[in-house]
């Protein structure tokens, strides 16, 4: 069976089909008043209210709410899930070993229940991204400055791969790093040290200061 699915199922019911959702490692989906608190780098509670529950067979636990993109809770891959009842009350409860945290969900209605065997083993193409924009400049390197020069692309160093490696009008040599998004302070410390490895290996055995290559860095 691919998927089951229960409406307005009682505690039991939806424990049963929790189980055997986690025994063929399934992703679960519950639409559910709960209330959940959280024990771990902090502390947090949230109480009763409708929320989606989904529990995915890499131990990912998401608890979302009816805004936002994010998850108002979550336990990330690799912790551990488990259902029980207690005094006739389904609890639902994510472990996580290193750093220590309990994700732990106090069910009181179930709307709906239900688990999914999802084939799914695509990876994301990243069109419109770093790559887009690399093969945009590629064909047109004026769009950074007029006479820039773009010789190699996804140039390995020690500290990572570079974007695109390229010369100024002046023979200057130019890196860029390529960000779709907004870039944060990470990828300025990215660039210093491409721009770090260059400066050594370029100038390591030129003593006069004005005889140094320059090397320029951009983000983009």
């Amino acid at each position: 069976m691919k998927y089951k699915i229960l409406e307005n199922p009682n505690y039991e019911e939806t424990y049963g089909l929790i189980e055997e959702g986690l025994r063929k490692k399934a992703t679960i989906l519950l639409f559910a008043c709960c209330r959940v608190s959280y024990e771990g780098r902090a502390l947090s509670e949230l109480d009763y209210g409708e929320r989606i529950i989904m529990m995915k067979p890499d131990g990912c636990f998401l608890i979302h709410q009816d805004n936002k993109v994010d998850p108002v809770n979550w336990q990330p891959p690799k912790s551990r899930p488990r259902a029980y009842i207690k005094d006739e009350i389904l609890f639902l409860e994510s472990h996580r070993r290193s750093p220590p945290e309990r994700l732990e969900v106090e069910v009181r209605k179930v709307h709906y229940a239900s688990y999914n065997l999802i084939e799914d083993y695509e990876e994301l193409e990243r069109a419109g991204y770093e790559k887009d924009m690399g093969d945009m400049i590629w064909e047109k390197p004026h769009i950074i400055e007029e006479g820039f020069r773009p010789n190699v692309r996804e140039y390995a160093t020690e500290h990572g791969f570079i974007d695109i490696l390229g010369k100024d009008s002046e023979g200057n040599l130019m890196i860029l790093e390529l960000k779709a998004r907004k870039a944060g302070v990470a990828a300025v410390k990215q660039i210093r040290r491409y721009l770090t490895d260059f400066e050594n290996k370029e100038n390591k055995e030129i003593k006069n200061p004005s005889e140094k290559q320059k090397i320029r860095g951009i983000l983009v």
